[in-house]
């Protein structure tokens, strides 16, 4: 498989890290979902994502069944939730995930992309959860989460990786995911109403712990030598965000702070920050113009913010500015010049009740690159709401079929 097309079925694969969610969606959802950052400097991997999500309660009929699907052309992620199973206030959740390229790793270091240590990881997954919400009738849920996850990694090398550098060894991972939520957010692009507090702990159990890498290099160099696998690792984390949309003004601001530690963290359980594709995780990890995680972090503080301002008086057209800075304690081996790092952006927003898409610019104020810091990167969001659309062609406000096909030809205007 030649390095563009491996890479390119790389982007459509890259879901895995979306499909850790807090408790069963009980809103209907047919979204499709794309995202895309194109760097200006260097030549990074392709960053981005493309699924279509659906969530449909009351699957098979009036019963108690939720499905969650998340479909990539190489990934599928599932979960069927069954509602009140374990109590009135108790949900219990049964997901499967598996396919192609959700685990490979692309190792990034001081604002390079190493593709000849990086390697194709595929996996297979089942979990089982148990949500609990803790408050019912309250107007602000507060829910509990208890995953346990029986992952299971598989690693092939790219044409690109060097000969001498010995891949991981195939194995399970066995993961426990527990937190609280007060709050949440839909996951949609650019939400007009949002608040979240959340405290989550995650445990990462290996069968197997082999140093990969080169193992006849120096037995203390994390870079040129054998590289850590470590038998168990620990990451603990909360975020806390608002979105509002201003009544008179129409003004919608997003601000969101985010941070985490971890214990005995390696390189494939590093918190890892970069690039604008505020979709590709349930805690997506943003820097503007910052390669797509470009920076691997024992620990972090993240900051974040974006301001909508709509142009015309139907809020087709809107401005959106962004920013985020970020305070890291960098992974061994994956130090840089200076623990802070900040990105800026600025884009396009055009939307109607089904379609949401923005071109944007972002420069990453402190990445590094061969000319010094700074980095620029251009990239695409997009959101297709399938369930709206159908409802705008199929049925329409009056029962003719010219009000069909305006409808048809208005999804992207009028």
């Amino acid at each position: 498989m030649t390095y563009s097309r491996r890479w390119f079925w790389l982007f459509l694969g890259c879901l895995g890290p979306l499909t850790a969610h807090g408790q069963i969606d009980p809103v209907q959802r047919n979204l499709l979902q794309v995202g895309y950052n194109m760097a200006m400097q260097g030549h990074p991997p392709l960053s981005g994502y493309a699924y279509y999500y659906r969530n449909q309660p009351n699957f098979l009929s009036d019963s108690n069944l939720t499905l969650r699907l998340a479909i990539a052309p190489t990934y599928l992620d599932s979960e069927m939730g069954f509602s009140h199973l374990l109590g009135k206030n108790t949900d219990l959740g049964i997901g499967l995930a598996g396919g192609g390229f959700a685990d490979t790793y692309q190792e990034i270091r001081r604002g390079k992309f190493e593709p000849h240590e990086s390697f194709t990881g595929h996996s297979g997954e089942f979990s089982l959860s148990v949500y609990h919400l803790f408050n019912p009738g309250q107007m602000i849920p507060l829910n509990g989460i208890v995953r346990g996850i029986a992952h299971y990694s598989f690693f092939e090398r790219n044409d690109d990786t060097r000969k001498d550098f010995t891949l991981p060894d195939d194995r399970g991972n066995f993961i426990v995911r527990t937190g609280l939520r007060f709050g949440g957010r839909e996951p949609t692009l650019f939400p007009s109403l949002a608040m979240e507090l959340s405290v989550w702990y995650e445990g990462q159990f290996r069968t197997d712990d082999s140093p990969y890498g080169f193992l006849d290099g120096p037995a203390n160099d994390p870079i040129n030598g054998p590289r850590k696998v470590e038998a168990h690792s620990h990451l603990f984390w909360g975020a806390a965000l608002l979105a509002y949309t201003l009544p008179t003004l129409k003004h919608t601001f997003y601000l969101s702070l985010t941070a985490g530690t971890s214990v005995d963290a390696d390189r494939f359980s590093a918190y890892r920050l970069g690039a604008l594709l505020p979709l590709v995780a349930e805690y997506p990890l943003s820097l503007p113009g910052y390669y797509y995680q470009e920076l691997s972090a024992r620990q972090f503080v993240l900051f974040g913010a974006n301001y909508l301002v709509p142009l015309d008086e139907k809020q087709r057209w809107n401005i959106n500015v962004m920013g985020a800075t970020a305070a890291v304690d960098y992974l061994q081996g994956l130090e840089q010049r200076g623990h802070w790092h900040s990105g800026v952006g600025a884009g396009i927003l055009y939307k109607t009740p089904s379609w949401k898409i923005m071109l944007g610019y972002a420069y990453g104020v402190d990445a590094i690159r061969s000319g010094g810091e700074g980095a620029h990167s251009v990239g695409i969001l997009m959101q297709l709401d399938l369930g709206k659309a159908k409802e705008q062609i199929f049925d329409p406000a009056e029962p003719s079929r010219w009000q069909g096909l305006q409808r048809a030809f208005g999804l992207f205007g009028s």
